[in-house]
């Protein structure tokens, strides 16, 4: 074999991959969203390209919507994160096994059920404000559900654990001797874990940020089930699956649907831009 084509024979298990399990589906959904056509009479490739400024113009707010309680989850999730992380990889001694698997204990139950536990507390007269309102301390007539705070609260909670484990396994790889030479050399514990610590630890935080932003922009059953049916806090997730499945549109479900990934896929690229994606790998 030539040793030029060695890299290429390399790079056919994972292009492979991006293939058969992106590529292709992208292509197949942009051709779905360029179909015009009722689901009784059938749909026709048209090469409707009207269809994305217009469901642009349509949904934009929902879009602005997602874009922003992820960013807000993925803020709270960091700010929480990070400390647990922290104490794990840094104090947790010989408990660090029994307090990963309280972290990824969540996951051994269904992402619904869990959301629906969270609804269930949250209702009026649930654990925290029926307690809350017994005590005099909320008006009996406050309202939590249904509200965007309800909504990120929830999304904080199911993806926390998504920037718990890259943040942990960026402190753990560590050298401690790198902190103990920064005290040595007469840094406060504040000086040598803002110089040393947090900036060892930024792939840790690329990772764990990316791997919580994504999957909560295109988060629907949080809005569903937290937001009991308000279209004021509806994410795009929210259209393009009743898009999908109730009113049975799929060309502008599959229009949405391409908008959203192509707008991640940029933020994303922006993001690493920004912070070198040579960070991601440490």
């Amino acid at each position: 074999m030539r040793r030029g084509l060695a890299p290429l024979f390399l790079l056919l298990p994972g292009g492979g991959w991006l293939v058969v399990f992106f590529a292709v589906p992208m292509a197949l959904m942009l051709a779905v969203s360029l179909q015009t056509g009722t689901f009784d009479t059938g749909y026709k490739l048209t090469w409707n390209f009207g269809i994305y400024p217009e469901v642009i113009a349509q949904y934009w707010e929902l879009y602005f919507r997602s874009a922003t309680f992820a960013l807000i989850t993925t803020a709270l999730t960091l700010a929480i994160g990070y400390p647990v992380a922290y104490t794990i990889a840094f104090r947790g001694g010989r408990f660090k096994n029994a307090l990963l698997l309280l972290v990824v204990l969540p996951f051994f139950v269904s992402f619904v059920i869990r959301t629906l536990n969270w609804r269930m507390i949250l209702s009026d007269n649930g654990l925290v404000l029926g307690f809350l309102k017994d005590l005099g301390l909320l008006p009996p007539e406050y309202h939590f559900l249904a509200t965007p705070e309800a909504v990120i609260l929830g999304l904080t909670y199911n993806f926390l654990p998504f920037m718990i484990l890259p943040l942990y396994v960026a402190l753990e790889k560590i050298d401690r001797r790198l902190i103990e030479a920064a005290t040595d050399l007469y840094a406060s514990r504040a000086q040598a874990f803002w110089r040393v610590t947090f900036v060892l630890s930024l792939p840790g935080v690329v990772a764990g940020s990316l791997l919580t932003f994504i999957p909560t922009v295109g988060d629907f059953i949080t809005a569903e089930v937290i937001g009991s049916g308000n279209p004021q806090v509806f994410m795009v997730g929210n259209i393009i699956q009743r898009k999908f499945l109730d009113s049975l549109d799929y060309p502008a479900a599959a229009a949405l649907a391409f908008v959203l990934v192509v707008a991640v896929m940029g933020l994303v690229t922006v993001y690493t831009r920004l912070l070198g994606s040579d960070r991601l790998t440490g």
